[in-house]
């Protein structure tokens, strides 16, 4: 019984200790590559500009290194984030939006992004300007299902 608490307490230790750094992690069902897809359809669906994709594993086997599945999303809208970096300029630095698909050592595929609220934190720009971002949490779940 004490394992199992100790177990326990360890894991609420990690979800709290990740939870700190804004960054929230969603399990896939998909393969990194097939997670963006479907990210970047939904993103287009909404009428919202993909700006960049970055395929780190792929830059990284150019290289001659090897690197588990790792690419990066780059996505927004002006007309929602402009209103953040016009309240709080430093906000520019973590805008447009971004989303990480990568593969665990054991294989397991993630899509994290950064948490809303963490951004607003950060950045201090006022409260309600959140929900301008907040429907990312909405397309990484419908892209990882």
């Amino acid at each position: 019984m004490e394992i199992g608490f100790l177990a326990l307490l360890s894991g609420a230790v990690l979800s709290s200790k990740a939870a700190d750094n804004g960054i929230i992690s969603v399990p896939s069902s998909h393969s990194a590559a097939e997670t963006l897809d479907r990210l970047e359809s939904a993103i287009g669906k909404l009428g919202l500009t993909v700006f960049a994709r970055i395929d780190f594993s792929g830059d990284a086997a150019k290289a001659g290194i090897a690197l588990r599945p790792s690419q990066l999303l780059i996505f927004g809208n002006p007309k929602a984030g402009t209103p953040l970096m016009i309240a709080a300029p430093t906000a520019a630095i973590d805008l447009p939006l971004k989303a990480l698909a990568w593969e665990d050592p054991d294989g397991r595929v993630w899509l994290s992004y950064n948490r809303p609220e963490y951004l607003k934190e950060r950045h201090g720009f006022p409260a309600e300007l959140v929900k301008n971002i907040a429907g990312i949490k909405a397309l990484v779940e419908a892209a990882t299902a």
